[in-house]
């Protein structure tokens, strides 16, 4: 039977030199706290280096501290409670919040050292200067994440469109054009109407941003592919490591278009905010309506003839 990491940090550990031997200890220690920590801050505890804790990575068999991280967190979500990878079914509720909290936070500060910085600059540069960008999102969630960043890219100036009915998908691709721009979401990234959709989409020359997992069937086909791994949820097969990874990617993405495009972005911005604050449904000039047709702190009789 093959050893667990856990099983293997703690076999590493009795050959390994002192300095390293303190890493491994913090790991097994607190293997959540590890999964965290960046580079710097686990050798600041334990004491040690950047390089050291690279060539401890290493001598378990791993790049960097980022496949470590990756496989670190995919134990200790396979080993969790059916709940949630970090959460026991005895624990209290302010235990709970933290480590929901924790296991959040450190899946979102990990989207940085999983960006590709020169293929993130190649996909802001597409979307910035398409004549049209078309948005697939392949599920409920990536839907939601497809219109959310079709809203963000409108009100910076770009002509785009969301699709969510795989059909329509499809026609949007054969009208696509060279120079326009597909952004395709999905986690899993193996669904073959989305798959078919993006095909038709590259046979008419537009390129192809694939937010999903490396090594998937979409991440093949992606021009551009913004690929991030997350632990696999206990419950669901995309859990919440992944939604929040894509809407970090998605206003970084945001704001890198914006700052490509400029000044004129940025007014249409300032506009679209002074017209939310004047005309808003919850602004003082438009009251929330009560069923007798006056606003909800009308005087009795206002609406009255």
């Amino acid at each position: 039977m093959t050893p667990s990491l856990l099983q293997r940090i703690a076999e590493a550990r009795g050959d390994a030199p002192a300095t390293r031997r303190a890493i491994l200890d913090l790991i097994l220690e607190d293997p959540d706290r590890a999964l965290e920590e960046s580079f710097e801050q686990l050798a600041e505890r334990s004491r040690s280096s950047v390089p050291t804790i690279m060539r401890t990575c290493r001598d378990l068999g791993f790049a960097g501290l980022r496949e470590f991280k990756l496989a670190l967190a995919q134990e200790l979500a396979l080993g969790g409670s059916p709940l949630h990878r970090r959460v026991n079914i005895e624990d209290a509720a302010d235990e709970v919040v933290s480590k929901i909290a924790r296991s959040a936070a450190a899946s979102v500060s990990g989207v940085r050292g999983q960006l590709d910085m020169q293929v993130l600059d190649g996909a802001v540069r597409a979307i910035a200067a398409a004549p049209h960008v078309d948005l697939y999102g392949a599920g409920a969630t990536s839907w939601f994440m497809a219109n959310d960043l079709q809203a963000r890219l409108f009100r910076l100036g770009l002509s785009a469109n969301a699709w969510a009915d795989y059909h329509l998908q499809q026609v949007a691709g054969a009208a696509q054009r060279p120079g326009g721009v597909v952004i395709a979401i999905s986690h899993v990234g193996g669904m073959p109407s989305l798959l078919d959709a993006v095909d038709i989409a590259r046979g008419q020359g537009a390129k192809v941003v694939a937010l999903t997992r490396p090594g998937t069937a979409l991440a093949a086909k992606a021009d551009f592919l913004i690929g991030l791994s997350v632990p696999d949820d206990a419950v669901m097969h995309v859990g919440i490591d992944a939604y929040l990874t894509h809407l970090t990617v998605i206003e970084i993405l945001t704001v890198l278009v914006a700052q490509h495009r400029g000044e004129p972005a940025v007014q249409r911005l300032q506009r679209a905010r002074e017209a939310f604050q004047r005309h808003g449904i919850d602004a003082t000039t438009h009251p929330l309506q009560s069923w007798d047709g006056g606003g909800i702190n009308a005087k009795k009789g206002d609406g009255e003839s």
